[in-house]
């Protein structure tokens, strides 16, 4: 399998069994759309299937905290 390496920005053969995934998570700052859950369920997605064809996967999300945006949108 091959898979696009955004650090080296080039595409590598996977040859470890062992993959890392950071994926930045969603902003949410207004109400949830779908947009939302199509970033979450991709990775999800990827993730179940290397691990079903033996990879053992490190996948580490994450959800961005309460910033000045959010503090806007709620007042």
């Amino acid at each position: 399998m091959r898979i696009y390496d955004t650090l080296g920005t080039k595409e590598k053969e996977i040859t470890s069994n062992l993959i890392r995934i950071y994926l930045c998570g969603v902003t949410v700052y207004d109400e949830s759309h779908i947009g939302h859950a199509r970033t979450i369920i991709i990775f999800d997605v990827l993730r179940r299937y290397l691990e079903s064809k033996g990879s053992h996967v490190k996948f580490v999300q994450n959800f961005t905290d309460v910033d000045d945006k959010i503090i806007n949108r709620a007042s």
